[in-house]
C-alpha cells in the first residue's frame, strides 16, 4: 500500500478580524430601511426637489427674521425717504427704480419706502397665510376624509355633497363679500389682524375638499385590508381602527397634498391683497405692491418686476419640493 504524494493539511482557521468583517457584510446584507429612510434616499436623488426645498427654507429664515435683516440693513419698510422722488413724475430719482448701495431693491414711487425692507415683511403675511390656511385644510379635510370613506352610507353621501357644494361655490368672490363686511376689531385682533386671520379660516375653509376626496379615496381602499380586518377581530373599535391603523397609513398622501396646497394659498393670498381687500396698509403684502406698481408699470417697471419675482420663486419653490415629496413618497416611483 503506498503512501499519499500529499499530505493534507490543516486549513488556517480565520482571524477575528476576519470573523467580524464576515459578520459585518452579513448584518449589513440583511439590514432593513424604513420607508422614511427610503422616502429620504429617493428625494436626495432629486436635484430639483432639493433645490425647491433649501429655497424654502431660505424664505421661510428670511420672513422669520424680517426684523433682524432690515435692521441691519438699517431700513424701515414704513418709513418714507421723499428726499430719493423725483418731485415732478413721483417716480425713484436714478435708474432702476432708485437702486444703490443703501436700497439694494430700489425703492417705492411717490413715498420712497424701501422695497427689500417690505418685500421681507411681505413674505411674512404670504407664508403665515399659505401655512395655516393649509393646515386648516388638512386638519377638516383627513377629518371628514376618513370619517367619509370608513363608515360609508349616508355619512359618505352628506359629506361628498358637502364637497361637491364647496368645490363649485365661487371662492374668490365670497372672500371679497365676506372681508368688505367685516368689522374693524374682533376676537381682540384689529385691523390688519382681522383680515387675515378671516383669509386663512376662509381659505382653509374652502381648500378642504381637494384633500377631503383624496383622504376619502384612500381610505375606502385600505378599510378591507388584512391588517383591518386582523384589528377587527381582535376586537379594536371604530375609533382605535381610524386613528391607529388607517390614520398612519395615510400621512405620505397627506403631506404630498399639503406641500401642494400651500403654493395655491399663496397665490390666493396675493390675488386677494392685489385686489384690495387683502392685508391693509401700510401693512406690506406682496399683491398689494403689485397692484400700487400698476400705475407705474412704464416709468418705474421695477417696482412691478420685484414683487413679481418674489411670488414666482416661492410658488416655483413649493412646486418643486412638493413634486420630489410626491415622487419619493410614491412606492410604485421608477427614480
Amino acid at each position: 500500500m503506498t503512501a499519499p504524494l500529499h499530505e493534507p493539511t490543516a486549513e488556517a482557521a480565520p482571524s477575528a478580524a476576519e470573523e467580524a468583517a464576515v459578520a459585518g457584510a452579513e448584518a449589513k446584507a440583511v439590514q432593513g430601511r424604513s420607508l422614511g429612510r427610503i422616502a429620504w434616499e429617493r428625494l436626495k436623488r432629486d436635484k430639483l426637489a432639493l433645490t425647491g426645498g433649501i429655497v424654502v427654507l431660505i424664505l421661510v429664515a428670511v420672513a422669520l427674521l424680517a426684523p433682524v435683516i432690515t435692521g441691519l440693513l438699517g431700513q424701515d419698510p414704513n418709513e418714507y425717504h421723499e428726499d430719493l422722488i423725483d418731485p415732478l413724475f413721483g417716480t425713484p430719482v436714478g435708474s432702476l427704480g432708485g437702486i444703490s448701495g443703501e436700497h439694494l431693491l430700489g425703492v417705492e414711487p411717490v413715498n420712497g419706502r424701501d422695497i427689500l425692507a417690505r418685500i421681507l415683511y411681505g413674505a411674512r403675511i404670504s407664508l403665515l397665510v399659505g401655512f395655516l390656511s393649509a393646515v386648516v385644510a388638512v386638519i377638516l379635510g383627513t377629518v371628514l376624509g376618513i370619517l367619509a370613506g370608513f363608515f360609508g352610507g349616508w355619512v359618505d353621501s352628506l359629506i361628498s355633497r358637502i364637497m361637491d357644494g364647496l368645490l363649485a361655490f365661487p371662492q374668490l368672490l365670497f372672500i371679497i363679500a365676506l372681508v368688505s363686511v367685516m368689522p374693524n376689531d374682533m376676537l381682540g385682533l384689529h385691523g390688519t389682524g382681522v383680515r387675515v386671520f378671516v383669509m386663512i379660516l376662509v381659505i382653509g375653509f374652502f381648500g378642504w375638499p381637494y384633500i377631503g376626496r383624496v383622504v376619502r379615496g384612500q381610505t375606502i381602499s385600505m378599510r378591507e385590508r388584512e391588517y383591518v380586518e386582523a384589528a377587527r377581530s381582535l376586537g379594536a373599535g371604530r375609533f382605535y381602527i381610524l386613528f391607529k391603523e388607517l390614520l398612519p397609513n395615510l400621512v405620505a398622501p397627506i403631506i404630498v397634498y399639503t406641500t401642494m396646497m400651500i403654493p395655491t394659498n399663496i397665490l390666493t393670498e396675493a390675488a386677494l391683497s392685489f385686489l384690495g381687500v387683502g392685508v391693509k396698509p401700510p401693512t406690506a403684502s406682496w399683491g398689494q405692491m403689485l397692484s400700487s406698481a400698476i400705475e407705474y408699470y412704464e416709468s418705474d417697471p421695477m417696482y412691478m418686476v420685484v414683487p413679481g419675482v418674489a411670488i414666482f420663486i416661492t410658488v416655483l419653490a413649493f412646486n418643486l419640493f412638493g413634486d420630489g415629496v410626491r415622487d419619493a413618497l410614491d412606492p410604485k416611483a421608477s427614480r
